[in-house]
């Protein structure tokens, strides 16, 4: 016998849900600390705004 439907894979990715996300603050706010949140979403914008400024001029000379 013969199956038509497609196999869907054990593992995959998708976007966390609400649950996901406030289990994932909490866990950030323990490890971290929340007097130390605003300087790590600092850090990371930086990083972002880097990464897109060095992809962006990596376009640039091709």
């Amino acid at each position: 016998m013969r199956y038509n439907e497609p196999v869907k894979p054990l593992f995959a990715l998708s976007m966390p849900g609400m649950g996901e996300l406030m289990v994932i603050l909490v866990i950030v706010l323990l490890v971290f600390g929340a007097s130390r949140i605003p300087e790590i979403a600092r850090s990371l914008g930086e990083g972002i705004k880097a990464f897109k400024k060095a992809t962006k001029d990596d376009q640039e000379h091709k």
